[in-house]
């Protein structure tokens, strides 16, 4: 089976629905079929200042919520990020293959580093790029499921990995990014032209899976829509009800045609009620399933330890031989 790697941040007391509908979904899917990696790249969320209880506590409920959306240990490796310190290592590779110019040239790092100006601009936030080519290539990644903004990330993992063999002998994969075109694109409920992102202006357009029914419900019908009656799927004259649309169907199975014949004659009301029973329906036993490995951080942590291990015995193996090709002269000459 050719082997898959995927990462999500702990930045937030809950994934919300575009999290789970436009990945995380797919990699419950993709245990089955491949030799999958997940990791929660806490590692990653330092770039913005964080306060070291949250952290813990989003991160325990982060790996809970993993689990309780269907990915099972025995299937894949689940793992956090900073438990393996070969991340870090390779990183540092990484960064001296790297050229300043093709690192600074990362549109992401253009984008934030605009917004947040040079005083508020970290190095990590620079780096990132190169931790997250560590991530990929220290598992021997063949496929990295990733949405298109993240498109250029692979290709200069691709092109450092590329260079790394070029110069030292054949070592990495070369990964190529899968993308998910199955996962559905979920938009903000009051922005429903923009994508739905924690880093929204308000959270109001978003959707936490683990919120209680009555919140995400109020948000439900409250999204923005236009003056018209007709539940009909039209991304440029009806954003809102196109993106409810999305998610109705995404949930039921159903088909965009077989929705909108069904609230044909019906009113927004109505149906912004349907979408909201089945946003509570679809997500309950996930909460549920969610705060019971919570209330049980014993057994919770040794899951965890039991994805280090795992992920650490194929990190260490691919550190090693990027050290000998390097050079690095090993702690047992016996090794060399």
């Amino acid at each position: 089976m050719k082997r898959v790697l995927s990462g999500i941040q702990p930045t937030a007391d809950s994934f919300h629905l575009g999290n789970y509908l436009g990945a995380i979904r797919q990699w419950v899917d993709l245990q089955n079929s491949h030799d999958a990696f997940f990791a929660i790249v806490d590692l990653h969320s330092l770039t913005v200042e964080t306060d070291p209880k949250l952290m813990q506590e989003r991160t325990l409920k982060s790996f809970a919520q993993l689990l309780a959306f269907g990915l099972d240990p025995n299937k894949c490796t689940l793992f956090l990020q900073s438990h393996i310190h070969q991340h870090n290592q390779l990183a540092w590779i990484m960064e001296c293959l790297a050229g300043f110019g093709e690192a600074s040239r990362m549109v992401q790092f253009k984008d934030k580093s605009l917004k947040a100006g040079d005083a508020r601009t970290n190095v990590g936030l620079f780096t990132y790029p190169l931790l997250q080519a560590a991530d990929i290539m220290l598992y021997q990644a063949d496929l990295v499921p990733v949405g298109e903004d993240q498109r250029q990330h692979i290709e200069l993992t691709r092109n450092l990995g590329q260079r790394f063999n070029s110069r030292y002998g054949e070592t990495f994969v070369i990964p190529e990014p899968l993308i998910l075109k199955s996962g559905a694109k979920i938009n903000d409920l009051q922005e429903p032209k923009a994508k739905m992102s924690k880093s929204a202006s308000s959270p109001s357009g978003l959707i936490d899976i683990l919120d209680q029914p009555e919140i995400n419900a109020k948000k439900i019908k409250s999204t923005v829509t236009d003056t018209g009656r007709e539940v009909t799927f039209d991304e440029i004259n009806k954003p809102g009800i196109s993106n409810l649309l999305t998610i109705y169907t995404s949930l039921t199975a159903k088909s965009i045609s077989d929705a909108e014949a069904e609230f044909d004659g019906k009113g927004y009301g109505d149906f912004k009620s349907a979408v909201a029973t089945v946003v509570a329906d679809y997500f309950s036993p996930i909460r549920v399933k969610t705060n019971e490995l919570i209330a049980n951080p014993g057994e919770l942590c040794e899951i965890i330890e039991f994805g280090a291990k795992k992920a650490e015995q194929v990190a260490e193996q691919t550190l090693r031989k990027v050290y000998k090709q390097l050079g690095l002269l090993p702690r047992s000459l016996d090794e060399i």
